[in-house]
């Protein structure tokens, strides 16, 4: 489990198949594809999404066990729409939460607890600091498919 001061990385290469990628977090290894690739695979996009839901299932369900609250189970639905203006950025994300086993006031209060403390949602909410490095390597012997 990572806490605050935890350096998390994770590593993503490309494949024979362009517009495909793989992609290393700790031990597990997923294919991701463009946008623009072969369409199979999850996108960066779908990614973005599956980590607020993944993060906001979480930490409603670790705060509702903390509180006794009786939840029984959630479900998140998490949506984007790309900017028509400006495609380099999304014109909203939403989060749609349904929580079973408790009152709305719990709830409500429950998402606010998540919206209190999930470093995901927060991030992206109020914008956060994006560093970017590049560097020139020895290419790497890939040969793309069409």
């Amino acid at each position: 489990m990572t806490t605050a001061g935890d350096v998390v990385s994770i590593t993503g290469r490309t494949t024979d198949t362009t517009g495909r990628f793989l992609v290393t977090a700790r031990t597990n290894h997923f294919v991701s594809d463009a946008r623009t690739g072969p369409a199979e695979a999850v996108q960066a996009g779908e990614l973005l999404l599956s980590s607020l839901a993944s993060c906001s299932l979480s930490n409603i369900q670790l705060h509702a066990l903390e509180r006794g609250s009786g939840l029984t189970g959630a479900r998140a639905e998490i949506s984007y729409l790309r900017d028509r203006q400006d495609p380099t950025r999304y014109e909203y994300l939403r989060l749609d939460l349904l929580l079973h086993g408790v009152t709305q006031e719990e709830a409500e209060t429950l998402a606010g607890l998540f919206a209190g403390s999930c470093p995901i949602y927060n991030t992206l909410r109020r914008g956060g600091t994006v560093e970017l490095a590049v560097r020139a390597g020895t290419p790497e012997p890939v040969t793309p498919t069409a």
